[in-house]
């Protein structure tokens, strides 16, 4: 019998499972509904634009959305070891120290503010370029600066025509500007947890991993979490745990398991015939995402990476990556982007930029007349709207229906609208006149605002970044308490995205790390945090 079983061995499943171990008395136990991590796509750093379909995800869709002209959109999970940092862009940066201190003074999450995390994100990271008070240089999750593409190049110098200053590090304190994104890659191959923390711990005796095992739900006697059930072979399997349950499904699949489980707003258990064990109605519910636009460009000629769409260039990417370990197989395209104001009343940036030097890279959006394009896409950091997850069945194989309810909050749609306004005017700066022949995307019949308004409804796009459905807090309806135990049951926590009270101003792999990392010491009992590697 292990002492903690961990549920979902994802970003930050894999992070638990290593820290945990680090332990020789301790025993652990990781299940993933999914299969190992053999997919050469995930090693890649270009291969990520392959993992928004496929085996390696749940193939969740979202509700039809009331404010975006009724579509729904893809909404990429991974089932896969390593979760979403093996099918991810990569993107490095971990949002803004205010994010932090209004978790601790708003949220009332004690123990959370810049200062008390800052030690985690320096503990996780194994930096390439960086060191100092903000980074850290031996941890198991590798971050590299890479080699911007000449087009990423002529974005940086646009974005300061447009008033955007170089900014050589958005995970220094400050966010603003634009410059290039440092992402999860070492020697040019993907670092996703799987690979970073996982593998070196994986000879660990004390260490079990279990891939392709469904957890159908947490099984709780007498007000204590006990074990889960598995599926095997079709039939029920109960797996006990000496200390603790660790659910790390992520934003989608944790509150999903609670509910399996009999935790959750008690209504909507009963109309699905669930015993209720626990009432706890904000469960699946505060679900923030990031909505993402894009803006495309048609270059005048092959400046991009399209070219990469023909065989032969493939061919030829694929030798120099083989014999050089460069080019653009080891690039994960989005290499520039920056953060600037929409509302100038923020106290730091709203909108975060991406660019790719190509078209039709990202899934669902097409490509340019003449084959040679580049995207700029924007989403507004901090969106005022809340969501939903909710179950459509007690059937653990039925998808639950998810519900981001994006531009629910009229101010979240005026700063997609900044966004794309900044964006097409970085775009149609001096630095980019010899390599773009015209706008895209929207094209220049847009004008009004009422114009604008709707072509973010029937554009946008979720930039799968979930969180906030186990809501972490003080108050007596947040799901989890500050050290993530699950409110009225004991022996359970959850310790992954799902527990962030408020998005935060950037991608969110690195704070899910963070998370991670932080939860492990709240297990130990660790209060003084240790930045060296500890691996043995």
């Amino acid at each position: 019998m292990p002492d903690y079983i961990i549920v979902g061995g994802g970003s930050a499943g894999c992070v638990l499972a290593a820290r945990l171990s680090e332990d020789a008395d301790v025993s652990v136990t990781l299940l993933e509904a999914g299969p190992q991590d053999k997919n050469i796509y995930i090693h890649l750093p270009v291969g990520f634009f392959k993992m928004t379909s496929g085996p390696l995800i749940w193939g969740y869709e979202t509700v039809a959305g009331r404010e975006i002209a009724g579509r729904t959109m893809v909404y990429p999970q991974a089932r896969v070891l390593g979760g979403g940092s093996s099918i991810n862009a990569q993107v490095f940066t971990r949002g803004c120290p205010e994010d932090y201190d209004g978790w601790r003074d708003l949220e009332g999450c004690s123990g959370w503010g810049y200062e008390d995390v800052r030690p985690y994100f320096r503990k996780s990271e194994g930096n390439d370029t960086y060191g100092g008070p903000h980074h850290g240089t031996e941890g198991p999750l590798g971050v590299s600066s890479q080699t911007p593409h000449a087009l990423t190049r002529v974005f940086a110098r646009a974005a300061q025509e447009a008033g955007l200053p170089f900014n050589p590090d958005f995970n220094a304190g400050s966010q603003a500007g634009a410059g290039f994104y440092q992402t999860t890659t070492r020697k040019g191959r993907r670092s996703s947890t799987a690979v970073g923390y996982l593998r070196p711990a994986m000879t660990r005796r004390n260490l079990t991993v279990r891939t392709d095992a469904a957890v159908h739900r947490i099984v709780i006697e007498n007000g204590c979490a006990v074990g889960v059930e598995l599926i095997e072979n079709g039939r029920p399997v109960l797996l006990r745990a000496e200390r603790e349950v660790i659910l790390t499904a992520g934003a989608i699949g944790s509150p999903k398991m609670l509910m399996l489980s009999g935790l959750g707003p008690a209504n909507e258990l009963r109309a699905l015939d669930i015993d209720v064990v626990r009432d706890l109605p904000q469960v699946g519910k505060n679900l923030q995402d990031h909505m993402d636009v894009d803006v495309l460009a048609e270059l005048s000629g092959p400046y991009g990476i399209d070219r990469y769409k023909k065989r032969r260039w493939q061919i030829a990417a694929g030798m120099e990556y083989a014999l050089f370990g460069k080019g653009p197989v080891a690039s994960n395209i989005v290499e520039g982007g920056g953060f600037w104001w929409g509302d100038r009343n923020e106290k730091t940036p709203d909108i975060q930029f991406h660019f790719l030097p190509g078209a039709g890279v990202e899934a669902g959006i097409d490509g340019v007349p003449g084959g040679n394009g580049c995207t700029l896409n924007s989403y507004h950091v901090r969106p005022r709207s809340r969501g939903t997850v909710t179950l459509r069945s007690k059937d653990l194989r039925v998808a639950p229906l998810i519900d981001p309810n994006a531009f629910a909050e009229p101010y979240d749609l005026e700063r997609a609208v900044d966004g794309i306004k900044i964006s097409q005017e970085i775009l149609s700066q001096a630095a980019f006149k010899p390599f773009v022949r015209r706008l895209h995307l929207p094209d220049g019949n847009i004008r009004t605002q009422a114009e604008y308004r709707e072509f973010a409804r029937q554009y946008a796009r979720s930039a799968y970044h979930p969180v906030g459905t186990c809501r972490m807090g003080s108050a007596d309806d947040a799901v989890v308490d500050p050290e993530l135990k699950v409110r009225g049951i004991d022996g359970l926590r959850v310790c992954d995205s799902s527990v962030m009270p408020r998005l935060i101003s950037s991608n969110t792999n690195a704070a899910t790390v963070m998370i991670a990392e932080k939860a492990a010491d709240i297990l130990k009992g660790v209060t003084q945090v240790s930045t060296q590697h500890e691996y043995a």
